[in-house]
Order: C-alpha cells, then sequence, then structure tokens
C-alpha cells in the first residue's frame, strides 16, 4: 500500500516537529515546511527518519503567506512523492506579546498574512489537489485563545484562529462531497520557544497556575491529536475544533 504524504508547515520546531516525527511513526511520508531555520528544518527531517527509516521526509523553505511560495510547497511535494493526501496547517507567528493600542501595524498584519491569509491559501491548494486525486485530510492548528480572547496578551491573534476555527467549519461542509475532511486541533498553553520569541519565555510555567491539568501541554500531546484527525480512525470527523488546551 502507497504511504500518505503529508504537508506539514511550520514544521521545523515545537508542534510541527513533534507532529512530523508523529506522523512518520504512523506511516507518513512528510513535506516539511519551514521559513527560514534550515538546520532546525534539517534536525526535525533527522528525527522523521530515525523515528521511522522508511519514512521520506522533503524539507522546502516556504513563507505560507506568500502564493509563490505556497504553490512551490505543493508543486515540491507532488514532484518529489506523489499526490499529497494531508495538510497540516501550523505555521503561525504571534507578534509580541501587549496590549492591542500598543501594537505595531506591521506586526498585526504579518499576524493576520501568516496565520490567516497563509492558511487559506494552503487550503486552497490543498482542495484543488485532493478533489483531483480522491479525498484527503486538513488539520488547521488553531487555539485556545480563539475562545479566550487573550486579553492583554494578543488580541489580535486570537482574532486570526477564531478565523481558523470558522474556516475550518466552512470548509468542512464545501470539501466533504469531494471527500475532504477538514478539522482544527486548538492547543492550549504548550512548552515551545514561541513564548520566548514574544518575549515572556517563562509564560508556560505561570499558565499552569490557572490550567485545571496544573501544567502546561507538550507538543507530542497536539502532535498525537493531529495524527488521530489525520488517520482513518477518525473517517467520520469533519468540521471538528478539538480542544487540547488542559482544561481551559
Amino acid at each position: 500500500m502507497s504511504r500518505p504524504v503529508t504537508i506539514v508547515t511550520g514544521g521545523s520546531r515545537g508542534i510541527g516537529a513533534a507532529t512530523c516525527v508523529r506522523l512518520a511513526a504512523d506511516g507518513h511520508d512528510l513535506v516539511l515546511g519551514y521559513l527560514s531555520d534550515r538546520s532546525a528544518a534539517q534536525a526535525t527531517a533527522d528525527a522523521v527518519r530515525a523515528a521511522a527509516p522508511q519514512a521520506r521526509c522533503v524539507t522546502v523553505p516556504c513563507d505560507t503567506s506568500q502564493e509563490r511560495d505556497v504553490e512551490r510547497l505543493f508543486d515540491t511535494a507532488r514532484a518529489a512523492l506523489g499526490p499529497v493526501t494531508g495538510l497540516v496547517n501550523n505555521a503561525g507567528v504571534t507578534g509580541p506579546l501587549g496590549r492591542l493600542a500598543e501594537a505595531r501595524t506591521e506586526n498585526l498584519r504579518r499576524v493576520v498574512e501568516v496565520n490567516l491569509l497563509g492558511y487559506l491559501l494552503c487550503c486552497r491548494r490543498a482542495a484543488r489537489d485532493m478533489a483531483g486525486s480522491g479525498g484527503g485530510a486538513i488539520v488547521n492548528v488553531s487555539s485556545a485563545a480563539a475562545t479566550l480572547g487573550s486579553p492583554d496578551e494578543y488580541v489580535h491573534y486570537a482574532a486570526t484562529k477564531a478565523a481558523t476555527d470558522a474556516l475550518t467549519v466552512g470548509l468542512a461542509k464545501e470539501l466533504g462531497p469531494d471527500g475532504i475532511r477538514v478539522n482544527a486541533v486548538a492547543p492550549g498553553v504548550i512548552e515551545t520557544d514561541m513564548h520566548a520569541a514574544m518575549g515572556d519565555p517563562d509564560r508556560p510555567a505561570k499558565a499552569a497556575a490557572v490550567t485545571p491539568l496544573r501544567r502546561p501541554g507538550q507538543p507530542q500531546e497536539i502532535a498525537a491529536a493531529i495524527a488521530w484527525l489525520l488517520s482513518p480512525e477518525a473517517s467520520y470527523a469533519t468540521g471538528a475544533v478539538l480542544r487540547v488546551a488542559g482544561g481551559r
């Protein structure tokens, strides 16, 4: 049997990297999209091969907010591995933490372009390719911020994740007749380097106090949810937003 071919955007670190390793162990071939850190992408590709020596993994630099990059990502996937059967829309940015009144326009624009336009561009191309090759599955990485709002931190990021949930529900209804399932995973606070990048490396530990499970999540826990939604075991799940947020 042929192996599923899955694109993971933002696959060089955090949730994306954990997802690549998990999917490889589950029998997928991977196309790992990354923005600029080639060494991190190669390290993830090495981890994929260590987890599943038979897995193929291609790394592709890609800014998902740019149409030409998204088209090249999917073209490379098809040329190297065959028809794409899965997409994990994971690439995302937050910008610095802070109140909206203090946010810089260029940061707001970048968050919207990556987190929303990037998801739309990737979903559009996936819809075209999967409809022409017999179906597939898309998982959008959302956030618990979509319903919490994240005041004083990044309401602009939360707004893009609420849009991700709407995209997931609407596209699931639109693409169901084509045999394409569309779901989302909404993580809570997960231990990744994203928090240091936004200016608060201790944020996961602080979040534990207000999380019912009293701890932050791990990337592998989100990867497990993504892997299930892509698997045949989730064959009747579409339009779902699976919250994996420790009770928040």
